[in-house]
């Protein structure tokens, strides 16, 4: 019965995936990398005996980069440019807004290209998300956003701006080493200085990969990741591990003794990292009431321990802690919502959901979404844990009755609860009633 333990101690397809996507290098949605990660996924699926894996296409406002910066009385910054920014430049004032707290932007910010730093202290009571900082800096006047990196060493962090209704950010926005940044402020705070994006915006083609195992039924278990990663790295952690735990849990689930006892969907969305656009469209073709719980994937192998947002599913904690305790391996378990993956469509439509991540050494994404999320950092032992414990939970919520869904109100309710509301409602994402996005 645990021969399928040690297969996965043994396993090489995850960690084979894992660097078959790295070594693509820029999977940007849309692009050329994205469609060659999606289709490698498509194929190693159909290898492990997936049924029916393809791709299915859909289109989405694609965005290149060129070059950017910042340019001062008396000096050019390099930056990376934020995708889904606008070409073209603002000059205004340099005003430092700090951590970028709500208060932080109660300023004189007209025609002012603001710099914020991309975490918030660890006392305050909530993280508050890149967009929402870009859309607090637009509402106070501000021409232009610069993103300054907390994490030492140079990275000048990404990350897209835009919503779905407009899908191009209204002000230039860049990136910046948290070195520069620094310096930047301390030289320039005052002066007139000019952000500059050159970017291209064509219309591009993105996917998703689709693949079933165990029986034919009516209602399945999701089990999902995204593949595209932002273009100026490997996307390791972010999100190349994720796709490639999926595969070697597929591997471990069939090659368990025990069959499932319910279908479980593979699917790994393309175009995440500009606004969820595959997940979005998969739940809006999906009957809600055909999925039994979606499991995702994403964040996973920074650190040995799992991280499992549960959205209130009093039945997806319980059936964490259960194979928690039968294998006698930490997790971590948050009840609180988590609305910035691909998991998330599927929650605000009552679908029990969980964010399979895992912990780091720090608050917010370390090497994510800057150059360094690059292969060394990651360890095979830990994708192989991750997946020793995600194929049983699997197989359990396959197993389970049909799990209770909660209402829009009580997801509401927990938002508001968590500070996460207002946010969503600056950055257009709030999904009930007027303005939503979903």
């Amino acid at each position: 019965m645990t021969d399928w333990i040690s297969g996965t101690f043994t396993s090489d397809v995850g960690w084979e995936h894992l660097e078959r996507l790295v070594d693509i290098g820029d999977r940007m949605a849309g692009g050329a990398g994205e469609r060659e990660g999606l289709t490698v996924t498509r194929d190693a699926l159909d290898r492990l005996g997936a049924r029916n894996a393809h791709i299915d296409d859909f289109e989405i406002q694609g965005w290149t980069r060129s070059s950017s910066g910042v340019d001062t009385p008396d000096e050019s910054v390099d930056t990376t440019a934020l995708p889904r920014s606008p070409a073209g430049t603002a000059t205004g004032r340099l005003v430092d807004c700090g951590d970028g707290l709500p208060d932080d932007f109660d300023a004189d910010l007209d025609g002012a290209v603001v710099v914020v730093s991309s975490t918030v202290p660890d006392h305050y009571d909530r993280f508050i998300h890149r967009r929402e900082k870009y859309y607090r800096a637009l509402e106070a006047g501000a021409a232009a956003f610069i993103f300054r990196n907390h994490t030492p060493g140079c990275l000048a962090p990404t990350g897209s701006v835009g919503t779905d209704d407009s899908p191009l950010g209204p002000i230039p926005a860049v990136g910046i080493g948290k070195e520069a940044g620094i310096r930047l402020c301390r030289r320039h705070a005052g002066d007139e200085v000019t952000v500059r994006v050159d970017c291209a915006t064509p219309e591009a083609t993105s996917g998703v990969v689709r693949a079933d195992i165990g029986p034919d039924t009516d209602r399945a278990v999701y089990l999902t990741s995204h593949v595209d990663a932002h273009d100026i790295a490997e996307g390791a952690v972010d999100n190349a591990a994720g796709t490639a735990t999926v595969l070697e849990v597929v591997r471990a689930l069939r090659a368990r003794d025990a069959p499932l006892d319910r279908r479980v969907r593979v699917v790994c969305f393309g175009a995440e990292e500009v606004g969820l656009r595959g997940s979005k469209r998969e739940a809006d073709l999906v009957d809600p009431d055909t999925v039994q719980a979606v499991v995702n994937c994403d964040g996973v192998c920074r650190g040995r321990t799992l991280q499992f947002y549960t959205h209130g599913f009093d039945a997806l904690a319980a059936a964490v802690n259960d194979v928690a305790d039968r294998f006698g391996h930490p997790v971590s378990v948050r009840p609180t919502p988590h609305p910035h993956s691909d998991h998330w469509p599927f929650v605000v439509r009552g679908v029990p959901g969980l964010l399979v991540s895992s912990e780091g050494d720090e608050r917010g994404r370390g090497w994510g979404h800057t150059r360094a999320d690059t292969l060394d950092k990651l360890e095979r032992r830990t994708l192989r844990e991750g997946a020793i414990l995600l194929a049983p939970l699997v197989a359990a919520l396959a197993g389970a009755d049909r799990i209770d869904r909660r209402s829009p109100d009580a997801i509401a309710a927990d938002l508001e609860r968590g500070s996460l509301a207002e946010g969503m409602r600056v950055t257009g994402d709030w999904p009930f009633g007027s303005g939503g996005s979903f």
